[in-house]
């Protein structure tokens, strides 16, 4: 069924760290249909931005219909965003993009950056699909300050790592995961390309499957426009050439599929 913008409602919005922002929307149909991994189109009220914002989605309330979403600051549409208040609508497109494969007993999720807050959904299901707590290691990776750690001490075993070495390990969320020797059957992952790459590498030498989610800018949000193609190992059945569009195809690929 093809997508249309919708108006949804803001329940909140919140700031969480220096240009990162929570925005909780109401809207049940699309609540009921996401799944993790996702990610909504959010456009802004300015005539002169026609191109919607690509947001992931954080977390999700099927029972009362709302879907979170933790977002950067980084131009002139998110800074509307983060000026919206409790009661304002704003229009949305989505659910978008597939999502993981829920199909791990322990899963290794790890996030970089503004690719933590998908990490969360994610957490979440796994949870409440019955693996156990201490099963699900949650590898974060930030710059400096820390965002949702708290959220995900609900549902796994958090593990830290700062650039800075500012909060728990000092490194990179690989090097934290080799010292730490921690072990999975799946590894779930979204970041920036860098962190992808070495996950890919990472899940190679360990002989261990990955899902990760790129990172691209988007146009459209539906595949029509082939603003944000990556490369892939095999030929496409639909154009015919070692590509796939992120946002129709993906984001969620398995690494095997993309070079990055």
């Amino acid at each position: 069924m093809a997508k249309k913008k919708v108006k949804s409602e803001i329940v909140n919005q919140t700031k969480l760290a220096d240009d990162i922002f929570s925005m909780t929307i109401k809207n049940k149909e699309m609540a009921d249909e996401a799944v993790p991994g996702q990610f909504l189109a959010l456009y802004t009220a300015d005539p002169s931005k026609l191109l919607p914002r690509p947001i992931s989605i954080c977390d999700v309330n099927k029972q009362k219909g709302t879907i979170r979403m933790v977002y950067r600051v980084a131009g002139g549409g998110t800074k509307e965003f983060s000026e919206l208040k409790s009661g304002d609508m704003i229009d949305v497109m989505g659910p978008l993009g597939n999502g993981y494969e829920i199909n791990a007993e322990e899963p290794i999720l790890m996030g970089g950056g503004i690719g933590i807050p998908p990490m969360l959904y994610l957490a979440k299901t796994l949870s409440e699909k019955g693996v156990a707590k201490g099963n699900i290691n949650v590898i974060l990776g930030f710059r400096d300050k820390t965002f949702l750690v708290d959220d995900f001490k609900k549902y796994a075993t958090v593990h830290i790592a700062t650039d800075l070495g500012t909060v728990g390990f000092k490194g990179n969320v690989i090097d934290l995961v080799k010292e730490e020797n921690i072990k999975g059957d799946m590894i779930f992952a979204c970041g920036p390309t860098p962190m992808l790459k070495g996950v890919k590498k990472f899940a190679f030498l360990e002989d261990v499957p990955a899902q990760i989610s790129l990172e691209e800018k988007m146009a459209c949000g539906i595949g029509a426009c082939l603003a944000c193609v990556c490369k892939t190992a095999e030929t496409d059945e639909h154009f015919h050439t070692n590509t796939r569009r992120v946002c129709k195809d993906g984001p969620v690929f398995y690494a095997e599929e993309v070079e990055l």
